[in-house]
């Protein structure tokens, strides 16, 4: 609690306040000190549930599932059916070793996880990738230009991504979709001067592009962005990755109802080829999937 910053705590007592707003006031509360710990406490332990789309459901706290420790080369991966969270291996385990889940996106480099990872949960990973930090290079390539861009330049451009990103995120709760579009198609220009296109802050703001176009109905638009973001995706993610899965699915359903069905077919057999690891074969969103493909 004495390491959460003024942001943190404000945003926890406007969740005191919406509890107070919300539900009956013949419920009897904690004192504002209990319920601080409580609301810290759900942030902390608490798990996002999302759809097969990886788009936000909800969240809940599951106290057994908490327990495990985070890794950014994470043995397991935990899903959901109904109202059960389900922990399934993505490595061999071997009996005696500890089960790591992620905590955390894990497309970014190490120094960005690491500020998650303090900033939401108040430790700094000291597993193998974070030690190594051998993804990190590719996460952050680097244009291949006639004259190579400069050590200053490559630093001032990793701060305006950063920049860009936390504004990006302040932004979508007062701009419009098109004003929003257009801030990724900007920032994605300027990066493109120092950065790859698979550079993860790039395909961060493409990502973002995506969902717009998918919400505003571009299919097309929504297509282009996706197919550059899928290939570096399953570089950067670690195996059977739910991240991965999702933008096989959109790319699949894309392409099915923009008529591409060879191009829709594979793509939905990759997400389904992770799925079955992740989610496990009987699930639900396996069989919709197994659906959409026979029809």
């Amino acid at each position: 609690l004495d390491k959460l910053d003024n942001e943190k705590r404000e945003l926890i007592q406007t969740d005191i306040a919406a509890l107070h707003h919300f539900y009956s006031k013949n419920l009897h509360y904690a004192d504002n000190a209990a319920l601080e710990v409580l609301f810290a406490q759900v942030n902390c332990n608490g798990f996002t549930i999302e759809d097969e789309e990886l788009s936000h459901l909800g969240s809940a706290i599951f106290p057994d599932v908490a327990l495990m420790n985070h890794s950014c080369c994470p043995n397991v991966i935990v899903t959901y059916k109904g109202t059960v969270a389900e922990v399934r291996a993505v490595q061999e385990i071997s009996a005696g070793d500890e089960v790591f889940t992620s905590y955390i996106d894990l497309l970014y480099p190490t120094e960005d996880r690491n500020d998650r990872l303090k900033d939401s949960y108040f430790f700094t990973c000291d597993c193998r990738e974070c030690a190594t930090k051998e993804k990190d290079a590719a996460k952050m390539e680097i244009r291949k230009l006639g004259d190579p861009a400069s050590p200053q330049a490559i630093r001032d451009m990793v701060r305006y991504a950063r920049n860009v990103v936390e504004e990006f995120r302040r932004a979508k709760h007062y701009k419009t979709p098109s004003e929003l579009l257009e801030m990724c198609e900007l920032s994605m220009e300027k990066m493109g001067a120092v950065f790859a296109e698979s550079n993860v802050y790039v395909l961060h703001m493409m990502y973002q592009a995506m969902g717009i176009c998918l919400y505003l109905q571009d299919w097309d638009g929504a297509l282009k962005h996706g197919q550059k973001i899928v290939k570096p995706y399953s570089k950067h993610y670690p195996p059977y990755s739910l991240n991965v899965a999702s933008m096989w699915l959109k790319l699949g359903r894309l392409y099915m109802g923009l008529e591409k069905k060879s191009a829709g077919i594979k793509a939905l057999k990759k997400a389904i080829a992770i799925m079955e690891v992740a989610h496990g074969a009987d699930h639900h969103y396996i069989a919709e999937v197994k659906k959409e493909l026979e029809q």
